[in-house]
């Protein structure tokens, strides 16, 4: 049975993308391939696990890391049993940086009928077709050249054919540093794979240095993308609005 380092485990309301508003299972693993200028996670390794004490309360208490995936299934089984959920989020930090583990995860709670939503910025298609058939939903970055500092739509479209069989959603955070020409780039590699794939417009909330971006811009990018793509919304961080997890 696998194991990983998880960062924390509670129960809550999906605050961005499509799935907007859904109760979910979130599962934070450590670690990540990138880094973003705009990153607000906290997904270095740690000793202790935060575990939510019951589905919404917000308090804690500690798991010592790793946790092996039977441990993890038990603790999102107890958060089913408390409250109807939509699916569980693997997030992160990157967590394809897990897959084995998130397959034995994914195995142990088909036993209630658990669906498997993946949070992922796009950069390990090889990974991800390793474990697709147990991934049910997939919400998927595209990471910006100013955000990372290099261009990674070669590996964005790589992994948007991968993926395109799953429900998936293609999220793009867009910052008052965001270019014209780099956002124009990002909607045709979504346009190249497929013009029906599920976008999503994130205005960045601002941190880090990084600036908001203006209203009208957020409109106009809007306009652009919907004359090469079928379904393009505006969301923003809902849940830093209300002050959940």
């Amino acid at each position: 049975m696998s194991n990983a380092n998880v960062v924390e485990i509670f129960s809550s309301a999906q605050g961005e993308g499509k799935f907007l508003g859904c109760r979910q299972v979130f599962v934070r693993l450590a670690g990540c391939n990138l880094n973003c200028n705009f990153c607000d996670t906290d997904f270095n390794r740690t000793e202790f696990c935060r575990v939510e004490t019951s589905a919404g309360s917000m308090t804690f208490r500690d798991e010592k890391n790793p946790l092996d995936a039977a441990q993890v299934a038990e603790l999102i089984k107890n958060f089913y049993d408390e409250v109807p959920t939509h699916s569980i989020s693997f997030t992160g930090g990157e967590p394809l940086l897990h897959g084995e583990f998130i397959r034995d995860v994914a195995a142990l709670t088909k036993n209630f009928n658990a669906k498997i939503f993946l949070e992922t910025n796009g950069t390990l298609p090889d990974e991800f077709e390793k474990i697709s058939d147990a991934i049910d939903f997939v919400s998927m970055d595209i990471k910006l050249p100013n955000v990372v500092g290099k261009n990674l739509f070669g590996v964005h479209e790589k992994f948007m054919r991968v993926a395109r069989e799953k429900d998936l959603c293609v999220k793009i955070v867009v910052t008052g540093e965001t270019s014209d020409d780099e956002f124009i780039s990002a909607i045709e590699v979504v346009a190249n794979v497929d013009e029906k794939i599920f976008v999503v417009l994130q205005p960045v909330t601002p941190v880090n240095g990084v600036s908001a971006v203006p209203a009208g811009k957020i409109l106009a990018w809007q306009a652009t993308a919907l004359r090469r793509l079928k379904n393009v919304r505006v969301i923003p961080q809902t849940h830093k609005f209300i002050n959940v997890l």
